[in-house]
């Protein structure tokens, strides 16, 4: 609080404490010049006003003045000290007047939303692509480790898939993969294969190159090798992108976020695996996913247009359990299927 002082300032009876002892003294206390005087039948003190920890003011409650000496005042009526501190001359500093006036917490409020919005829509994924580029490899993939572990003990289950039927399945992409990369410079993967009644027909890639594909896709593409092998094509997309650890990285700052308007993000943080299974990508990286995909497809000599087969059978299958409990199916939850299948059936 700053200071203009009237000529006669008004005494305010107040209790003081001196900060030796516990127990109060009933003191009067007023400005004169640049000091707070407080009197009592034994003393007299002063102490400078500008060495004063003042209060700020408040509706309702007590309110406490720190003196430079480790004293204080301590005064229960806040409007009563408030109207002494008005007479005296004393006025409130910029901040505390915009504290108490309502327009100016509804602008600062306006203003926060704004800004949060603002870093939700484009702060976020900025950010997290900075972040992702200055992350190593080796940490990329003990971060998809460990979410892997989080998901195996969630929702994943071992696969009953013949392990003839999963090498069959590894070879021939891999064989894909290769034809795809000429030169030698073919990226990192590594297929497992899992049982999720949870999840349902699914794949998705973590971070650090490793793709998950569950028993229950490989049974509804069974008759359907080539779309099978379209849907890694499309994993392996996100793999190359680091779209995995994308997300995650955007989930721990939006996780932040949280925290700062909640407070707590223990709970936000615990469903960032059920996120990097069960949450669309942007649709940015699912077009440059689809993308990779189509052109792995043309360089083994298939028809991108093997997918449409998939996503018909998914939009069949969710038809059918729409109103069953689970998880949506992470690759066929991404927005517009008729956006993605007139890509596929029309990519040249």
């Amino acid at each position: 609080m700053s200071l203009s002082l009237s000529c006669e300032a008004p005494v305010l009876t107040t209790q003081w404490f001196d900060g030796r002892s516990p127990r109060a003294r009933t003191v009067q206390a007023w400005l004169d010049g640049d000091s707070l005087v407080i009197k009592d039948d034994e003393l007299e003190s002063r102490y400078p006003l500008c060495e004063m920890r003042w209060p700020e003011r408040s509706t309702h409650g007590q309110v406490l003045a720190e003196l430079p000496d480790g004293g204080l005042l301590q005064h229960a009526d806040a409007a009563e000290w408030d109207q002494w501190w008005r007479q005296s001359g004393g006025r409130e500093s910029r901040v505390a007047a915009w504290q108490q006036s309502w327009r100016a917490t509804l602008c600062a409020l306006l203003g926060s939303v704004a800004f949060l919005a603002v870093f939700w829509v484009w702060g976020v994924p900025l950010v997290s692509r900075g972040a992702v580029q200055l992350i190593p490899h080796e940490m990329e993939a003990g971060l998809g480790r460990a979410a892997a572990e989080q998901l195996e003990s969630i929702f994943l289950k071992p696969s009953v898939l013949p392990v003839s039927q999963q090498e069959a399945i590894r070879s021939h992409f891999f064989q894909w993969v290769q034809t795809a990369y000429p030169a030698g410079n073919a990226p990192q993967w590594n297929l497992t294969f899992y049982r999720s009644p949870i999840l349902g027909p699914n794949a998705f890639a973590l971070p650090g190159g490793a793709i998950a594909m569950t028993d229950e896709l490989v049974h509804l593409l069974g008759d359907q090798r080539e779309a099978l092998l379209g849907i890694l094509a499309h994993e392996l997309g996100h793999v190359v992108h680091r779209d995995g650890l994308d997300m995650m990285v955007r989930s721990s700052l939006v996780s932040a976020l949280v925290g700062v308007v909640l407070g707590d993000v223990t709970g936000f943080v615990a469903t960032v695996p059920a996120t990097l299974a069960t949450q669309s990508y942007s649709r940015d990286a699912e077009r440059a996913a689809d993308q990779f995909a189509a052109k792995l497809l043309s360089a083994n000599g298939v028809s991108p247009a093997v997918m449409v087969v998939f996503f018909e059978r998914i939009s069949e299958l969710q038809t059918k359990e729409k109103n069953g409990p689970g998880l949506p199916i992470a690759m066929a939850s991404h927005p517009d299927f008729t956006e993605r299948i007139r890509f596929f059936r029309e990519w040249r």
